[in-house]
């Protein structure tokens, strides 16, 4: 096998895979040592042919590929395709359309929540995936055969898993199911990370309202922290220590330095001062000025009614062949047995009309739940 690693050839391939009405796509990076991904290689495959892409050597431009990406004319297939399509934005910012996730499009023919790539290659591709070069450093060069050959056979197997699921799609009538996933997929705002957006992770870990403040400001300097410098998040400050800052509120560098979670000397450092600049921006925040955490909002959810929702979804996501991940989500049941109104998925678009009304039903008592010969029904 070879690998491109200079424009021209790279041009010469995407203006063949061009000809084709779909093409598969898939890459390796890493990322255990930095914020943002390091893309290493591309894989990209037709009917007819699979090519390899260097895109970390200096002869390379990778304009062909981005432009393949946004030909309207050519379904771009991946498998979990939100890692992928990140480092895509990232460096061409440009998202591939039309999109075809066959991740999502498996829960939604029944495969499961979250199901593998080696397990739709072994389900209907009928191949097995040797994994042993998974985790090998695809930075290094040169590539051996052996991974050069788990990274074709990443996309060749995807051409014969993506026929089947449309095809499978195609007979159920639920393409436009996975089309509203794909609008998720394809927006930029799916990737814009926001640094003041960074407390939304950690919202379920506050204790009280006062703390929130406080996260909200820690958060947001801890992402900048880690996008300037290019390291993972916990590289500049571990959740824990973060969330005792956020629950301690510490004011002087003596309180800093008495949190065990929080490292030796950190008090003391440019990042310790940083951090107590922003409890005293936290401190400085107008309480009515901050966001409402879900909790707060409508009466309280009651133990009794989530649980009965969940028993709901997981009977219709049965009888619907769809895995329960793919029509409602644990925030989704929450809020809805919290709010009839709740402005969650669940109650929007198909999935209203698959399970939102039914739940709304069964929890003001128009709906019930029996068992049948050991099945839950619906009725």
């Amino acid at each position: 096998m070879h690998l491109i690693s200079d424009t021209a050839a790279l041009s010469a391939a995407c203006d063949r895979l061009a000809t084709h009405p779909f093409v598969t796509v898939d890459t390796e990076f890493l990322r255990e040592t930095t914020y943002y991904p390091k893309l290493c290689l591309i894989q990209i495959a037709s009917p007819d042919e699979a090519v390899l892409v260097d895109p970390l050597s200096p002869d390379l431009d990778l304009a062909p590929f981005f432009g393949l990406m946004v030909n309207e004319n050519v379904v771009k297939v991946f498998h979990a395709a939100r890692q992928d399509l990140e480092i895509v934005w990232l460096l061409g910012r440009v998202l591939p359309t039309p999109l075809f996730d066959t991740q999502v499009a498996a829960m939604v023919c029944g495969y499961g929540d979250s199901v593998g790539y080696e397990q739709l290659a072994n389900d209907l591709a009928k191949a097995r995936i040797d994994k042993s070069s998974r985790f090998t450093d695809w930075s290094r060069r040169p590539l051996n055969e052996a991974q050069l050959v788990y990274a074709e056979a990443d996309v060749t197997h995807l051409r014969d898993i993506y026929l089947a699921l449309k095809a499978d799609l195609e007979t159920t009538g639920r393409e436009g199911w996975v089309a509203e996933e794909m609008a998720v997929l394809t927006s930029p705002a799916t990737y814009e990370v926001k640094p003041e957006n960074a407390w939304l992770r950690l919202k379920g870990r506050i204790r009280k309202p006062r703390e929130l403040p406080n996260l909200m400001e820690i958060a947001a300097w801890r992402e900048r922290e880690a996008q300037v410098r290019d390291v993972p998040r916990q590289r500049v400050l571990k959740d824990d220590a973060m969330m005792d800052i956020v629950q301690r509120g510490p004011r002087s560098v003596e309180a800093l330095a008495e949190l065990r979670s929080v490292p030796n000397g950190f008090e003391r450092s440019r990042n310790g001062a940083e951090v107590l600049a922003a409890i005293e921006r936290a401190a400085a925040i107008d309480p009515k000025t901050l966001p409402r955490l879900e909790r707060e909002r409508g009466r309280p959810a009651s133990a009794a009614v989530l649980d009965l929702l969940k028993v709901l979804l997981k009977a219709v996501a049965d009888a619907e062949r769809v895995a329960p991940k793919v029509i409602a989500s644990t925030d989704d049941l929450e809020a809805i047995a919290s709010d009839d109104l709740a402005e969650v998925p669940a109650l929007q678009g198909w999935r209203r009309e698959v399970f939102g009304e039914k739940a709304l039903a069964l929890k003001n008592g128009t709906l019930s739940l029996r068992i049948q010969r050991g099945r839950v029904v619906v009725g």
